[in-house]
């Protein structure tokens, strides 16, 4: 769908002034979200042209500061040293939270692990276990699969867990480059946003459930009721910033999005609404 938008995006672009054109960058988690929107805001808004594009939530918020997007997607929120950047070029900044994702941990179908607690989790991504075989019956090698420093999930996952990653661990481009390595890695492990996994569209990867010390019950990053109870340990808001003086080109745009509409969007991508 990302490569068809581009497409699309190319083929209208010259009806639109680059002014007109609304640039949204950053979180890779929450591209195919986003595409999603932009198709369907063109849909009713057809003189509005949505520009979509990830590289990572630190992306994103460097290029709002540099005035090369109008929204930053970012899967966490903005640093100190991110605020202080906005703060030196006097430039006003407001968030808005359209939805919330849930971290979903993958392995390999044949991997004989369903359920990894947090406790152990930490011990695999930090390096403490090297092999498999403290959590299933195999003495083999453990391949971490995550994403870059620059990224959001990345940050979120390290700073849930209190854990440094191991510097053996893999910094994969995206989310599907991640599940491509799963599917192939029969001793892998990695990490993505779980609209990427939902509705079963990958067979070939299993996504673990967590058991923290706080709920009793093992959950699913795609058990939507536990999500909207708040019971899942990695679930966290999808933000997106902009500047205060562009909010009269990017408004009809963010309330798109809240609409019943663009709740629903969200429910269909495997995301979940914040409301």
């Amino acid at each position: 769908m990302k490569s068809l938008f581009a497409c699309f995006l190319f083929a209208v672009g010259s009806c639109a002034s680059g002014d007109a054109i609304i640039k949204v960058k950053g979180s890779d988690t929450e591209v195919n979200l986003a595409v999603q929107f932009a198709e369907s805001f063109h849909e009713v808004n057809e003189t509005s042209i949505v520009s979509i594009s990830g590289g990572g939530s630190g992306l994103g918020i460097a290029s709002l500061i540099n005035g090369n997007a109008d929204i930053a997607n970012s899967s966490r929120r903005i640093n100190d040293e991110e605020l202080e950047l906005f703060k030196k070029k006097k430039i006003v900044l407001d968030s808005f939270v359209f939805a919330q994702d849930a971290i979903a941990f993958v392995v390999a179908k044949d991997l004989k692990l369903d359920t990894i607690s947090t406790i152990d989790l930490a011990k695999v991504l930090s390096g403490v276990y090297k092999n498999w075989e403290a959590l299933t019956d195999k003495k083999v090698q453990i391949n971490i699969y995550g994403r870059q420093n620059n990224s959001g999930t990345h940050d979120f996952v390290k700073q849930r867990l209190s854990i440094d990653f191991t510097p053996y661990a893999k910094q994969m481009n995206g989310n599907a480059q991640i599940i491509e390595a799963i599917k192939t890695d029969h001793s892998g492990i990695g990490y993505v946003g779980a609209g990427y996994v939902g509705h079963g569209a990958n067979t070939e990867i299993k996504v673990l459930y967590i058991k923290d010390g706080v709920v009793k019950r093992p959950v699913s990053p795609l058990d939507a009721t536990s999500i909207v109870a708040g019971l899942y340990f990695f679930q966290r808001p999808l933000f997106q910033y902009y500047r205060r003086s562009s909010i009269s080109k990017i408004k009809a745009f963010l309330q798109f999005e809240n609409s019943d509409q663009g709740q629903q969007i969200i429910r269909t991508a495997g995301y979940y609404p914040f409301k």
